[in-house]
């Protein structure tokens, strides 16, 4: 747990989105993805100069790159590009890393294993095309993408990440963690009803269960070090503390660390001092185990 208490501005922050967003939450994805289009068409996409192939935003580091960070959004399958999400990348990039955020398909269109896929194929196509080290970093839904596209790297038997870490990521579509009930009314975003109605949107005739769409379920073993941030408060909580214990079971250098009072994805909200702080810490992490890393990943 972060010592002390939360900060003013995430105080008001929750009080807001409790009140006016979190009852309304269902009906956003239509404004949310008119807002993405309006970004895009005043946002070129940068694809990567060596990848010209693969749909994404390339944003190469200030000074010398350290890795290569591949980054997934969130969004909840729903909503979410690399550009509504560029200034997340930068932020990255300003810390060392040369930075790809790869375009995937979004639900209901396109239902899992769609963004799996496309994932998938970016992380491949990229591993062939740099040397040296890389990370994985995503956010909610992009976190439990990262985790599925772990798994999908270890058996194909590509190069892996040298660490990994994820916000509030979203493993369990089936939604059966303990703190899905216990913070229905402490989140400020989101109710037990709202993620099962996100989860059928993206698994079409799939289950819940299945462990690459929900990687809680999967193997885990062999996993890159992971460093997991999550709220307290979240109805995804347990997502975050689940997967740690089982990764941690599994063998897996994982770490957890419980964030008070702080909504969803709060890193992504770069006003508030503790999506600093959780990002700072994030590239911290990040940035130790790339100078760990041996020296055939370093190129």
């Amino acid at each position: 747990m972060s010592a002390g208490g939360a900060s003013a501005a995430t105080r008001r922050t929750v009080a807001f989105l409790r009140r006016f967003v979190k009852p309304r939450i269902l009906s956003l994805t239509a404004p949310l993805r008119g807002l993405q289009r309006l970004v895009e068409m005043l946002s070129p996409e940068r694809r990567a100069p060596f990848a010209a192939e693969i749909p994404g935003d390339w944003t190469p580091a200030s000074g010398g790159a350290i890795a290569t960070l591949f980054y997934l959004h969130g969004g909840a399958y729903l909503i979410g590009s690399p550009r509504l999400f560029r200034y997340a990348s930068c932020a990255f990039a300003r810390a060392g890393f040369d930075v790809f955020a790869p375009a995937y398909r979004l639900a209901p269109e396109h239902v899992f294993p769609a963004a799996l896929e496309d994932v998938l194929r970016a992380y491949r196509t990229l591993v062939e095309a740099r040397p040296g080290p890389f990370v994985i970093v995503g956010d909610s839904a992009g976190g439990g993408l990262a985790v599925s596209l772990l798994l999908r790297i270890r058996d194909e038997g590509l190069r892996p990440p040298v660490a990994v870490a994820l916000s509030s990521p979203w493993v369990d579509l089936a939604a059966t963690g303990a703190s899905m009930r216990e913070n229905e009314e402490r989140d400020p975003l989101f109710t037990r009803k709202d993620i099962l109605l996100g989860a059928r949107a993206v698994l079409g005739r799939q289950s819940g269960r299945n462990p690459l769409a929900s990687p809680i379920y999967a193997d885990l073993s062999g996993l890159p070090p992971l460093l997991v941030h999550v709220g307290a408060d979240e109805v995804l909580r347990d997502d975050s503390t689940r997967l740690v214990a089982r990764a941690r079971q599994a063998g897996v250098d994982a770490q957890l660390e419980i964030w008070p009072c702080v909504p969803h994805a709060w890193q992504l909200m770069s006003f508030l001092p503790e999506a600093r702080d959780s990002r700072a810490k994030a590239i911290e992490f990040l940035k130790a185990r790339v100078a760990q890393a041996p020296f055939s990943d370093a190129g």
